[in-house]
Parts: structure tokens; C-alpha cells; sequence
């Protein structure tokens, strides 16, 4: 990665279990979720920014690699990182890694979306003050340029 990835600490409770008592698919994702809007809670964005803007992220894909189990109350680091973006910032791939408090990779979840305009249900390309912070994210080391998701 460029930089430090963005991180935040939490724990694996009572309704992130699965029948085989150890985290459940969902809540891994749930985890990385929390660390994307906390990101941008950090850089300002807060949820009821995104809303007054009528402008939110969507995902369109998830891709999970699981590594190791991560049981009941265990201590986790979720870190968050730019993997692709389009130029324009309408398309973006985040990187988010589940990380044990041994500092063991128990997950590694990349993500692909865009921004939604809520008002007229399309993709758009961000505001600059978004974009800007998009570009501050720290990469991973594999970053790459997608494509545009604005059709001309």
C-alpha cells in the first residue's frame, strides 16, 4: 500500500456469530461498512451529509477471501484502502482487510461501486470536495484506473 490504510477497531459480538460459531459472511461485510462510512465520517462526510447531498456510495459487487476464523469477542482491526477508481471518480474499488488482534489477516474484502444520485436513481460522478477526498485515501499497491460508469 502507498500510505497507512485508514482503520478502525472493533469486535466480533453475539449477532456477528453463524452456526458454526464463528463470523458469519454478513457480518464481515457489515465490519467493512462501518469502516468505509467511518472514513468518511472522518473526512467530514457524515451520513447526514451524504443525505442532504441525496448522494450515497453503491456497491455493485463484493468479492470476499477468507483466511482465518474469527470466534466470538474477538478484537479485529478493519483497514480500508483505494484499489481502482475511474478518473472521474464515478467508479471506485475498496479494499477493506479484517485484520486479528495478533495482526493475523482473517479476511480481505474488495468492493466495487459508484455514486448514486438518490434523487434521480443514477450514477454520477462525485462532487469535488468527495473527489478529493476519494484521492486521499490511501492505495493499495495494486491499484488500478478503471472505467467510467457515465455513459456519453
Amino acid at each position: 500500500m502507498s500510505a497507512k490504510p485508514f482503520s478502525i477497531e472493533t469486535v466480533a459480538g453475539w449477532a456477528d456469530m453463524d452456526a458454526n460459531a464463528h463470523m458469519s459472511n454478513y457480518a464481515y461485510l457489515y465490519k467493512c461498512v462501518n469502516a468505509r462510512m467511518s472514513f468518511f465520517q472522518h473526512c467530514g462526510f457524515s451520513v447526514a451529509d451524504f443525505s442532504k447531498r441525496r448522494l450515497g456510495p453503491v456497491v455493485r459487487r463484493d468479492e470476499v477471501d477468507y483466511y482465518r476464523e474469527v470466534g466470538m469477542l474477538e478484537r479485529l482491526t478493519v483497514t480500508l484502502a483505494l484499489g481502482g477508481m475511474a478518473e472521474d471518480g464515478s467508479r471506485f474499488r475498496l479494499v477493506n482487510e479484517v485484520l486479528k488482534s495478533d495482526g493475523q489477516r482473517a479476511a480481505r474484502i474488495v468492493s466495487e461501486g459508484g455514486w448514486l444520485d438518490l434523487s434521480a436513481r443514477k450514477l454520477i460522478v462525485p462532487p469535488p470536495d468527495l473527489m478529493a477526498t476519494m484521492n486521499a485515501m490511501p492505495r493499495t499497491a495494486d491499484f488500478a484506473v478503471l472505467p467510467s460508469s457515465i455513459k456519453s
